[in-house]
């Protein structure tokens, strides 16, 4: 954001600055914690059901995260009149995250990455129709383009296609839902607070998740990462299940902390990042080579996100008053959601 559009009228505008550039830092950070956590997950998949990596991974993160808040003490806090939120952001988290891994031996790293990454246009549909932002015609065009390279990534006319591909697309509205709940919050939470309970909330629910696909969906048992069983009994690979709950943990926070103090249409196109690393990543350790669909798809997606961050940044160049965003370093207030927001009638 160009900081001298006004200079003297607009004191705010180094501040917005700055959290934008914090937000954005932390986007990065969180996907290059994600790129190795999922590369980690989609390796011990072939020895570990989901349930289990998932719950381990929450075990650890917290293992880590209520030490950490008891040293550092206000504002982060264990306890929480905002759990409820919480609980939903963590069963949200837990239901999409299973989805989205449940599909990884089927498909390559790029192809489930490239679907799942139209939780960022979910996100910009959900910041219209929750958070009251409005849709410019502009915009409105973006996501167009970026649902259709959606469909073209799915590829439902193509003879292999199935149900799989339905599952990174869950967990994206998931996701995106998710996201915004944590705008919601603002700075009423801090950033440790937030990764704490979202973390404790998803592992909690993940394990009976896990029995009740199965008694539901006998049938998953036939797969291995999807059976309800225990873990194996060697500690070889334990290690890495160490590194894949402090890699999640990790990526949660700075996630968490890019939407609580920057807009939600601003930081969501830098969630893009993952998906070159993923798909270089996926090639030199798998193999993997994206159909032309994928590529196609995840072009449009890519180029529909970053136009939307491009449409966002050019408006909030021209505000007068800036919007207010969530600070998390603050001790948390009770601060209506209605003040968070301060330019959410603007339309880009």
């Amino acid at each position: 954001m160009s900081t001298d559009a006004h200079p003297s009228s607009s004191p705010a505008g180094p501040h917005l600055a700055s959290n934008a550039l914090q937000g954005i830092l932390c986007v990065e950070l969180g996907m290059l914690f994600f790129v190795g956590q999922d590369a980690l997950m989609k390796i011990l998949l072939d020895t570990y059901p989901i349930w289990i990596l998932l719950f381990v991974r929450s075990l650890i993160s917290v293992a880590v995260l209520v030490p950490l808040i008891l040293c550092l003490g206000g504002p982060h806090r264990l306890l929480t009149p905002l759990w409820p939120v919480h609980m939903l952001r963590g069963a949200l988290f837990a239901t999409g995250f299973a989805l989205f891994y449940a599909a990884f031996p089927f498909m390559g790293l790029a192809e489930v990455s490239t679907i799942f990454f139209s939780a960022p246009l979910i996100v910009a549909v959900l910041a219209a129709l929750w958070l009251r932002e409005r849709i410019g015609r502009h915009r409105i065009v973006a996501l167009v383009a970026g649902f259709a390279g959606v469909v073209i990534a799915i590829n439902p006319t193509a003879d292999g296609m199935s149900w799989i591909s339905l599952l990174p697309l869950g967990c994206a509205v998931f996701y995106a839902v998710g996201q915004v709940l944590a705008r919601k919050i603002g700075d009423r939470e801090t950033s440790l607070t937030l990764g704490l309970h979202t973390l404790f909330f998803a592992g909690l629910f993940i394990l009976p998740m896990g029995f009740l696909v199965n008694l539901v969906l006998p049938q998953v048992a036939a797969h291995p990462h999807l059976a309800m069983r225990p873990p194996a009994t060697g500690i070889g690979e334990w290690p890495l299940i160490v590194l894949l709950g402090l890699a999640g943990m990790l990526g949660y926070i700075f996630l968490s902390r890019a939407y609580q103090v920057a807009s939600a249409s601003l930081v969501a196109p830098f969630d893009y990042s993952y998906l070159p690393i993923a798909t270089l990543l996926g090639y030199i350790v798998w193999n993997e080579v994206p159909p032309m669909a994928t590529l196609w798809g995840m072009g449009l997606i890519v180029g529909s996100g970053l136009y939307l961050g491009y449409r966002e940044l050019r408006a909030m160049r021209h505000l007068d008053d800036p919007a207010l965003v969530g600070e998390s370093v603050f001790p948390p207030t009770a601060v209506p959601i209605t003040q968070i927001h301060a330019d959410e009638n603007h339309v880009i």
